[in-house]
């Protein structure tokens, strides 16, 4: 790659300069250090890592099954595994190379005071910035229901603010309502972006046993499945964001270039990468290649330049 064009993928984000436009995204990279190992792999081809999310207190997860390949997709019901937030900060935040690209905590809990706590040990780290899962459809309780309240997604936002100046990510999830109305609610509250979208909730069912794969009954279903209800999504809570100059990162299903400039059209300013990376590792660097192709072949100088150029039909 040369030095133009890293120019043209380069972009701002919350204030934080992306190398590329591509986010690994939470759950898929583990703690960051997972892709270090694949050969061919470089952190310099992504402009952020989102790391795995983690609780206040040490998870062990949920039962067996945790994940199971569907149709054009993936459920998943991990159930946040992790070690807990004072460990993530001490013990693998120092093993972490921040020279090479952004690292962004991702942050789950069951009360607005998990999320505080949180929010206050990872104000005290390197992280670059933190994204607020107030969406997750896999554990029992928590994010799940402060994401598909407006009112509730606000306080967690509101609360977290209050105790850091990193940037503050929110993860919006689809399993609501209005997402445009969440999002303006989350803006009021002081956040920086958003995560757009989290997984739809998906089952899958044992016709011999009659019971549901999942251990956790149900799951989050990720993948190219997802991915026209995850592009609606986008250009929706883009119309609230553009006059906020709000950014978002856009996910679900993308694992082409051409999923990729779909997001950017749409109204996003970076995009998620996920449930690709489990079948093709070094995906990031192909798209990062598309993107490059489709700016030049357009007389684009950069990313930004496609950010919300969807022209509607009408």
């Amino acid at each position: 790659m040369n030095d133009t064009d890293k120019v043209m993928l380069a972009t701002d984000f919350c204030g934080m300069a992306f190398q590329s436009p591509i986010v690994l995204l939470s759950g898929c990279v583990g703690f960051g250090e997972e892709y270090t190992r694949v050969k061919g792999f470089s952190n310099r081809d992504v402009g952020a890592v989102c790391l795995k999310g983690t609780t206040l207190e040490s998870r062990l997860g949920n039962k067996p099954h945790r994940i199971y390949e569907t149709p054009m997709g993936m459920l998943n019901a991990i159930g946040l595994q992790n070690p807990g937030g004072e460990y993530v900060v001490n013990d693998i935040l120092p093993k972490l190379d921040f020279e090479e690209t952004r690292f962004i905590a991702n942050l789950a809990g069951s009360t607005i005071e998990d999320y505080v706590a949180l929010a206050r040990i990872f104000n005290d780290s390197p992280i670059d910035a933190m994204e607020i899962n107030i969406s997750c459809p896999n554990v029992k309780q928590g994010g799940m229901a402060f994401g598909n309240n407006p009112e509730m997604s606000a306080r967690v936002v509101a609360a977290c603010r209050a105790v850091t100046d990193k940037p503050i990510i929110t993860k919006l999830s689809p399993n609501q309502t209005d997402i445009a109305e969440n999002a303006y609610r989350c803006i009021e509250a002081g956040t920086d972006g958003f995560a757009v979208i989290n997984t739809l909730m998906g089952m899958a069912i044992d016709i011999e046993n009659r019971s549901p794969i999942i251990g956790n009954n149900q799951g989050g279903l990720s993948g190219p499945a997802i991915k026209p209800i995850a592009l609606l999504k986008v250009h929706q809570v883009y119309q609230v964001c553009r006059e906020h100059a709000i950014p978002i990162i856009g996910q679900g299903g993308i694992s082409t270039a051409e999923d990729a400039i779909e997001f950017l059209i749409a109204g996003a300013s970076a995009i998620g990468i996920g449930t690709a990376l489990f079948y093709d590792p070094l995906v990031s660097s192909k798209i990062n290649a598309g993107i490059i192709d489709y700016l030049k072949r357009n007389d684009m100088t950069n990313v930004a330049e496609l950010t919300g150029s969807l022209r509607l039909n009408g």
